[in-house]
């Protein structure tokens, strides 16, 4: 019988109609497939309306069946997607992983394979350790573009095969992926993002007029964007600091009226906000200068010879033949012999130097520490790229390394100035790759400002600048001011 003759209405009544229905669904091929696939979705949805609620388990639970029911739909692979952020999201990211592989493995062709190979590399980038560990997640990002040209997670992935290429050292391989994601949609987030790491790719790069007009372009096209307002101190200090380089001249005593009013200040540091700390070496802390007011900010540390910012933004102490202290309490290994200086690299492992030791001590987020041989450093500060640059008494001369460590460039004390110097007090670096110093002793005794490639900026000699005292440590705030703590006096100047 054929099928259009069982379900006819005209030869049967309503109860042969029934029976010759349910024996229709029974046979292959016919309805089972629509509503396997309406269900299918319905559970998707309903996971959808449960996680929105906080509902996590039930959500879970329900993708889950989905995934048992019918693990081939185009709903499991969203559902997969769906439990691989959820987890990605928690405190066990790398959960994540066996999810989205089953994406890749089961759901190749169709779009949601991209989406999990972004998530998936972007999950790696941010668990490698160290440069050479991006190499999976680079051919992540590289596999979408090559199978899913078209695909709206093209723009996402050159922007963060960019990153990668930034984090290896190579500005001008990253550039051509910034470029690129900020051409796919201009008016994006993501181009936003891109373009304001273009600018930066191209001043490591060494082209300073390529950079500003790059960092004006993010102005012009979306002036109210957090990525602009980025855009506009990147601009007026590189042109303050590279461009005009007008003579360095004290304000005074700053914030303006304070005067003797800090307890022994002997470091300085500015957090990702431009906010400024503190270390007073009488009260055994450091505090965070807010609205012209101290705060007290994390655990105490007697002896503390090096102060940098952690990864949330509060300072972290290395006292001398002591335990780092960091926001949450104590990290449980000692630290140099002599702190000279200390930096969080953007994979969160702790640079410290030793006055007395040539070696610089790495401290990775695991705990484990390996040294990286170098002059001994009495003073040491982050470069943009990755690196760091030291400050070495003993062969008196500045160190720029690149992230591996490995030294790119020498510059000689006194280098550029009318006399040389014999020691470094203290040195600061801000996020443009300007480094600054207190130095002492010889012919010249003051502060000088290099650019990134060593060359001085700008200088001054204490009798210059009309100021006296004991100056230990120094900063450079967000609107190119260097700021000086006068450890005699109890108070900071700060120079413009």
């Amino acid at each position: 019988m054929a099928y259009d003759e069982v379900i006819s209405e005209s030869s049967m009544t309503p109860r042969c109609l029934r029976t010759a229905l349910l024996a229709a669904a029974l046979l292959p091929g016919l309805v089972v497939r629509p509503q396997e696939t309406d269900v299918s979705e319905r559970l998707f949805r309903s996971g959808e309306r449960a996680y929105a609620t906080n509902a996590q388990a039930e959500a879970l639970e329900t993708w889950a069946q989905l995934l048992a029911q019918d693990p081939r739909s185009p709903f499991a692979a969203q559902a997969l997607l769906r439990i691989a952020r959820h987890h990605a999201e928690s405190k066990t990211p790398m959960a994540a992983l066996p999810f989205l592989d089953r994406v890749k493995a089961e759901h190749i062709r169709t779009p949601w394979a991209a989406e999990a190979m972004l998530m998936r590399g972007i999950l790696l980038a941010q668990a490698a350790k160290r440069p050479q560990d991006l190499r999976e997640a680079v051919a992540e990002f590289n596999r979408i573009l090559d199978l899913f040209p078209d695909h709206p997670a093209t723009a996402a992935a050159n922007y963060q095969l960019g990153l990668a290429w930034r984090d290896q050292g190579q500005p001008g391989r990253a550039l051509q992926n910034f470029l690129e994601a900020a051409r796919i949609d201009p008016s994006s987030a993501t181009a936003q993002a891109a373009t304001l790491q273009a600018a930066e790719a191209l001043d490591l790069s060494g082209d300073l007029q390529g950079c500003l007009r790059m960092l004006q372009r993010i102005r012009n096209l979306a002036p109210k964007s957090p990525e602009a307002q980025e855009a506009a101190w990147r601009i007026a200090v590189r042109v303050k600091q590279r461009l005009v380089k007008a003579p360095l001249r004290s304000t005074g005593p700053w914030p303006a009226g304070k005067v003797k009013w800090l307890k022994t200040p002997t470091m300085l540091a500015v957090g990702p906000g431009g906010e400024l700390f503190i270390f007073q070496d009488d009260l055994d802390r450091a505090f965070e200068l807010r609205d012209n007011e101290l705060v007290a900010v994390g655990p105490t540390a007697k002896n503390a010879k090096a102060m940098t910012i952690g990864p949330n933004g509060s300072p972290w102490l290395v006292p001398a033949k002591a335990p780092v202290l960091r926001d949450e309490g104590v990290l449980g290994i000692a630290g140099p012999a002599a702190p000279g200086g200390a930096f969080l690299d953007r994979w969160g492992t702790l640079w410290m130097s030793d006055a007395r030791n040539p070696a610089l001590m790495l401290l990775a987020p695991d705990g484990t520490s390996r040294s990286l041989p170098s002059p001994t450093a009495v003073a040491l500060a982050p470069l943009p790229g990755g690196g760091a640059v030291l400050a070495s008494d003993s062969n008196r001369s500045l160190h720029f390394l690149n992230s591996q460590g490995v030294p790119q460039l020498t510059v000689p004390y006194g280098k550029d100035l009318p006399g040389p110097f014999r020691y470094v007090l203290a040195m600061a670096s801000d996020p443009l790759g300007h480094v600054a110093a207190i130095v002492d002793g010889g012919d010249f005794e003051g502060v000088i400002l290099w650019g990134p490639d060593g060359q001085v900026l700008r200088s001054a000699t204490f009798k210059a600048l009309g100021i006296a005292g004991k100056f230990r440590a120094i900063a450079l705030d967000r609107q190119g001011g260097i700021i000086l703590a006068d450890r005699s006096n109890d108070l900071l100047i700060r120079l413009e």
